[in-house]
């Protein structure tokens, strides 16, 4: 395959996951401006913005709760995640980049694949904050972390199983490695700070990863942040777990062919069998939690910096002559 048409394909899984992730964030925090307490609301708020790595609108977010946050507040906020050109993480900003990806990569995904992200993509393009904020804004998010699902699912039903797909898998595998980890380090970091920790929060983090009802089998209904860790870290059968995420990343680099970048491509695969075996057999041992997962952090960035030097952007000199 061509390193143009790899690198397309995983940046547009990259992109869509993206997009899916911050839609189930924001689904939760609108549907808790109806009734939940100022403090959870502020709180959520800093989540988001902890875990994507960006600056808020209207400056620093407390998770201490020090100004309360009204509606319009969260108006402004919602708008700059969600239809903000400006900011290359939003979910307009994603759909965008993750629909150019596609129209160009139209050779290696399917017809049935391209409809349906055109339709979701045009839906999107014609809205604004206002348009969703006067209704239902929960309901615009449930909807379009549902038309990925859709896709993801189209994908699977119709894409051919060629070296294009498993690209495409990576993509969105890496992706959700390294948002889960971020999103755990912003939840610990928060109770770091606040000293103690609110079992609504963490609630609503098993919520964001649809665990709320595995945990509530595993253990009780009285949640704890250790028992909620391990769950989202460790489960094989969780979808979301980042123990299933780097196992799938593990697992369709070991089946991508061979890069011409032989240095780069060794390195690749041992970085992704040390993120597994960091979950698989460091996790249950170690009582640091908050370091593990920064190391975890560190090495999803460079293992994302690995697969585009290994399969991407490596040097012509390296192609093997014909």
């Amino acid at each position: 395959m061509l390193s143009r048409s790899a690198q397309g394909l995983y940046w547009m899984g990259r992109y869509l996951e993206r997009a899916e992730h911050l839609c189930r964030l924001l689904q939760l925090q609108t549907e808790a401006l109806v009734d939940r307490p100022i403090r959870e609301i502020h709180f959520g708020w800093s989540r988001v913005y902890n875990s994507v790595n960006r600056q808020p609108p209207m400056g620093d977010l407390d998770p201490l709760g020090g100004e309360d946050y009204t509606l319009a507040d969260s108006y402004t906020l919602a708008d700059d995640l969600t239809f903000e050109r400006s900011n290359p993480d939003s979910v307009w900003s994603c759909f965008a980049l993750g629909r150019e990806n596609a129209r160009q990569m139209r050779h290696c995904i399917s017809a049935e694949m391209w409809t349906r992200l055109n339709l979701a993509y045009l839906r999107i393009q014609k809205l604004g904050i206002q348009d969703i904020w006067s209704a239902s804004p929960e309901s615009f998010y449930a909807e379009t972390a549902a038309e990925i699902d859709t896709f993801m699912g189209v994908a699977s039903a119709t894409m051919y199983r060629d070296t294009g797909w498993r690209f495409l898998q990576l993509g969105r595998f890496v992706e959700r490695a390294q948002r889960a980890v971020a999103l755990f380090l912003a939840q610990i970091a928060a109770d770091r700070l606040t000293e103690e920790y609110s079992e609504a929060d963490w609630t609503s983090l098993l919520r964001a990863y649809h665990a709320f009802e595995a945990y509530d089998r595993r253990y009780s209904v009285a949640v704890e942040p250790g028992q909620v860790l391990d769950l989202l870290v460790t489960d094989p059968l969780l979808p979301y777990s980042l123990r299933r995420s780097l196992d799938m990343v593990a697992a369709e680099i070991a089946v991508i062919h061979a890069s011409p970048n032989a240095q780069t491509s060794d390195a690749v695969h041992q970085l992704a069998s040390r993120l597994v075996s960091l979950v698989h057999s460091d996790w249950p041992v170690r009582e640091d939690r908050g370091d593990l997962l920064q190391q975890m952090s560190a090495d999803c960035w460079e293992l994302h910096v690995l697969v585009t030097a290994t399969y991407f952007d490596y040097p012509i000199a390296d192609f093997p002559a014909r």
